[in-house]
């Protein structure tokens, strides 16, 4: 299973990024998927800066590892490896 959280309605408001982003995770993490896609957009690059510190901050030792596109740049993916986070 894959998610994907698309930040471009919310991109202003600091708030909802923050609950979206947890309220992603956390169920990522319930149903135990492969990836999360993350789509801050391409913009300045300050909003997946933001994504990438809470991310650290968050959820560190919780994924297995975070890969930024290298052909869209205004897109993350978070992978989870189950079976080395048990």
């Amino acid at each position: 299973m894959r998610l994907k959280l698309d930040l471009h309605s919310i991109f202003s408001n600091d708030r909802a990024i923050d609950q979206a982003l947890h309220s992603i995770m956390e169920e990522a993490i319930d149903k135990h998927a492969e990836s999360v896609e993350i789509i801050p957009g391409k913009g300045s690059g300050q909003l997946k800066k933001s994504v990438l510190r809470f991310l650290e901050k968050n959820y560190k030792g919780r994924y297995s590892r975070i890969e930024k596109d290298d052909k869209n740049f205004g897109r993350i993916f978070v992978h989870f490896n189950w079976n080395k986070l048990r």
